[in-house]
């Protein structure tokens, strides 16, 4: 009786090990805290598989895309966030741009 529980009991733990390593990482959502730190120090931590960049906040019906990092520099010449995504992508991590979301800024057919 014994011998009849211990094979599903090791089958229900190599199952739980299995599913622990396939887990998915943390994310993390950046630019709306000056007080964060640059994205190279926030991918630089080790802690976040995903860095999502907020907010893409303006784009479509013909507008130059505008994106709002909260003063962590000029939007529109900002090397220092082009650096950090670069340095997050060379430690294998995911950088992805969040768009804020308002029915004044977006139509999905014209973009």
């Amino acid at each position: 009786m014994a011998t009849k529980l211990v094979l599903p009991l090791l089958l229900l733990q190599i199952l739980a090990l299995i599913q622990f390593t396939h887990a998915g990482g943390i994310a993390i959502y950046w630019g709306q805290n000056v007080n964060e730190g640059t994205l190279a120090q926030t991918c630089a931590t080790g802690r976040y598989s995903y860095v999502i960049i907020a907010f893409l906040n303006k784009f479509g019906n013909g507008q130059t895309p505008q994106i709002n990092l909260s003063g962590h520099c000029n939007p529109t010449r900002c090397a220092i966030a082009s650096q950090g995504i670069r340095s997050c992508q060379s430690k294998g991590i995911k950088v992805m741009l969040s768009r804020r979301w308002s029915r004044n800024i977006l139509s999905f057919i014209s973009c």
